[in-house]
């Protein structure tokens, strides 16, 4: 009985995550407007106002609240899956890094957990860095959703607001970008190792213009949480997807997931297999405020062959066979 209560507790734990994630923006975009046309009318006038002069704070850092990094609740997500984080390699306070996380998966998962919460004690592992999510920059658009991601040390995936962080924040701020993006979370299917990276050198080019060091991550077994519906190319569905993937950064996936209270059904719920997060080697990274495209396309290559080298050395002991093989495209 004790076992079946705990199940659905850490089953619950991811399931509040993922309506938070579809629905919490949306829902309280509606009622702030709604209450415009009722006696609670003041409530959204002061929040509104209040939110015109908070605009920018989240290419400003944010408001990263430990309290909310820690809650019991993220421990419960962790250990649904259960997801690990692994670390291959010190990162110094001395030095701000840019980490590329692969594969994108559907929510990205791992990296929310490891990053975004301190359900795997990263700031342990990792003692004086500071880790910053960086995701899609509408998000911080939605009223009080922007202010509970922010509340995780989440950050816009900007421009400016990455060069906030690497230059006006001090050292050992770690900023964990997902390369592959929308694009990415297209490709992902169980079983499946592809990264899309081969035309995607902004971060490369971010780094350098900060003097950031370059840690590739990957998390095995990301893509094996959901299953995706895929749709034929010429179809007016898969059309729909590269249009949004296109013009606003993300692509509406159709997943297949499990129930909440029961595996055995059909659900928005991810299947509980084991993630594995490995945090790889920095590449030191030289200050260069106007990198030239030669540059670039070197530390380029020698992020690919870091990726690389990370998932052909842990990918036995994460689970997977030696003949797996990772996919660039």
């Amino acid at each position: 009985m004790e076992d079946s209560m705990r199940k659905h507790i850490l089953a619950i734990s991811v399931f509040q995550w993922i309506l938070t994630f579809l629905l919490m923006g949306i829902f309280f975009t509606l009622l702030l407007l709604y209450m415009l046309f009722t006696s609670f009318w003041l409530i959204p006038v002061v929040y509104f106002t209040w939110l015109l002069f908070d605009w920018e704070t989240p290419e400003r850092g944010g408001r990263r609240t430990d309290w909310v990094r820690r809650w019991t609740v993220w421990k419960h997500f962790r250990d649904y899956f259960p997801i690990k984080l692994l670390k291959s390699s010190p990162l110094s306070p001395d030095r701000n890094y840019v980490l590329g996380c692969h594969p994108h998966g559907i929510f990205s998962t791992a990296p929310f957990c490891n990053f975004g919460t301190e359900a795997n004690g990263f700031s342990e592992l990792y003692p004086g860095v500071r880790p910053w999510l960086a995701v899609l920059a509408g998000i911080f658009r939605l009223p009080i959703y922007r202010d509970y991601v922010m509340s995780a040390g989440i950050a816009p995936v900007s421009k400016d607001s990455l060069k906030y962080l690497l230059s006006r924040c001090g050292t050992g701020n770690a900023v964990f970008i997902v390369v592959g993006g929308a694009a990415e979370s297209l490709q992902s299917n169980p079983g499946e190792h592809v990264v899309t990276l081969n035309g995607r050198k902004g971060f490369v080019r971010l780094a350098l213009e900060n003097g950031a060091d370059l840690v590739p991550v990957y998390s095995f077994g990301e893509t094996d949480i959901y299953d995706q519906v895929h749709f034929p190319s010429d179809s007016w569905r898969r059309k729909l997807q590269l249009f949004f993937q296109k013009s606003v950064g993300f692509a509406p996936c159709l997943f297949i997931g499990t129930g909440v209270l029961s595996e055995g059904t059909w659900g928005l719920n991810p299947f509980p297999r084991p993630l594995t997060t490995v945090v790889g080697k920095p590449i030191r990274v030289p200050y260069c405020p106007v990198p030239s495209e030669e540059e670039v396309s070197q530390y380029h290559t020698l992020y690919i062959e870091g990726l690389q080298q990370l998932f052909d050395e842990y990918k036995v002991s994460c689970g997977l066979s030696p003949s797996d093989t990772l996919q660039i495209i």
